[in-house]
């Protein structure tokens, strides 16, 4: 399912997935299956939510923090000196009313800013400042999953579990240490539909990515101090590290000039691993590989069998993680990419990550890389680059990519004729 983490994908109508996921959650709280159209990482939460004893009719979220011992705490946090960015980004500029959260990693919201209106109807929920909102106190809604699973994710109206919430939707991603990985908080866009677009997903993912940012410059500046050494760094990183995931079925890792061909599973383990730099437990790798083709001993023989592939440098348990950073072809597409080098970008795209998974997780890395290859074709002007586009063997049938070099062409040229036509023919 492409759009695990999204609440619907981009052609969809709100209502009807409102409406089914309604029903399906009246189903689940008289049954206790999941059934209908109730997105994976949804029901896997409602199924947490119930084994922990959360009552969907009586949720009310723990006020943990409060009065000065909430002043003295977020005073002394990290995430303190992202709050004027994140307003910026989130606030200043927002589309509609909507309401700011950022939590610490233990799920108790920190600050809570945003539109006076839905914040006075969010004091009946308990979404206020010191409210404990992991998935443990408030069953399903994004902040919770963002933490639980370390991933960016959208809960929307009724998929939330508790019936109080549900007039309600969320975006939420996690904060991290950009120096270590470590799990720092989440942050959070909760308000009305508009708020589980895919739009609002990739600005949150964005804006907690240009917060975490935010922290190594201040480190750099010495307006902040850094992280403490952590007890699992290596002890020697190799010199040469890449895993080629691009154009592969079967990735190809190298280390120190030595080159392992690794299986379609293995690959996809690494893939991920390389983009959770603090780990993933068992149960959240399990959903980034297949929710339920992937039960925890599964995930565990899995990483057993890798590790004696690769050695044990490179993997460590509990949660199962890199010792050290591990670059990809992928990486080096969006290094080009952000550089403003839209033709090195092309020419270093040997085709989709991972094109024959089916992985859940590796479908979000694939379309968020392709997304913005795309993207970045509204703002070249070089003709030949863009026609090197659109006779990319990976590209030259794909609508989307035409569509964006067309844009962009003089309407009047030969080309443009001829890319009309290709599109036309697509069409038919």
């Amino acid at each position: 399912m492409p759009w695990t983490w999204n609440a619907w994908p981009w052609d969809a109508d709100p209502d009807a997935v409102r409406k089914d996921v309604a029903l399906a959650h009246e189903d689940f709280t008289g049954s206790g299956r999941v059934r209908g159209t109730v997105r994976p990482v949804v029901g896997e939460s409602w199924r947490r939510s119930a084994r922990l004893g959360i009552d969907p009719d009586g949720v009310s979220p723990r006020i943990e923090l409060s009065g000065s011992d909430l002043a003295d705490y977020r005073d002394a946090h990290p995430l303190a000196a992202t709050l004027p960015l994140l307003r910026r980004l989130l606030l200043d500029t927002a589309p509609g009313p909507q309401i700011v959260a950022v939590g610490d990693a233990a799920g108790r919201l920190l600050w809570v800013e945003g539109d006076h209106r839905l914040r006075s109807k969010a004091e009946d929920m308990r979404f206020v400042e010191g409210a404990n909102w992991h998935e443990r106190s408030a069953g399903t809604n994004a902040p919770g999953i963002a933490l639980a699973l370390d991933h960016e994710v959208q809960v929307f109206a009724s998929e939330h579990f508790a019936r109080s919430v549900q007039p309600w939707s969320c975006s939420a991603a996690p904060l991290h240490d950009p120096d270590t990985g470590a799990l720092l908080g989440v942050l959070d866009i909760t308000g009305e539909d508009l708020v589980a677009s895919p739009q609002a997903l990739a600005l949150v993912r964005a804006a907690a990515t240009a917060a975490e940012m935010e922290l190594r410059a201040r480190r750099i500046a010495g307006v902040l101090p850094g992280p403490r050494p952590s007890p699992d760094d290596p002890a020697r990183v190799p010199d040469h590290l890449m895993l080629e995931v691009l154009g592969r079925d079967g990735a190809r890792l190298t280390v120190d000039g030595r080159a392992t061909e690794l299986s379609a599973r293995h690959s996809e383990i690494l893939l991920l691993l390389s983009s959770a730099p603090r780990g993933l437990s068992g149960a959240a790798l399990g959903a980034r590989l297949h929710e339920r083709d992937s039960a925890p001993v599964t995930v565990r023989a899995e990483m057993s069998r890798l590790r004696r592939l690769i050695g044990h440098d490179l993997l460590a348990s509990r949660p199962y993680r890199l010792l050290c950073p591990l670059p990809t072809d992928a990486d080096t597409v969006r290094e080009r990419l952000s550089g403003g080098d839209r033709t090195g970008a092309l020419r270093a795209y040997r085709g989709p990550v991972l094109p024959g998974s089916e992985a859940p997780g590796v479908i979000e890395i694939r379309e968020g890389l392709d997304a913005e290859l795309i993207g970045a074709l509204d703002g070249e002007k070089d003709p030949r680059a863009l026609l090197a586009w659109a006779e990319h063997p990976e590209w030259r049938d794909d609508p989307r990519v035409l569509s964006a070099v067309l844009r962009s062409l003089d309407p009047d040229s030969p080309s443009h004729a001829a890319l009309r036509g290709r599109l036309r023919w697509l069409g038919e």
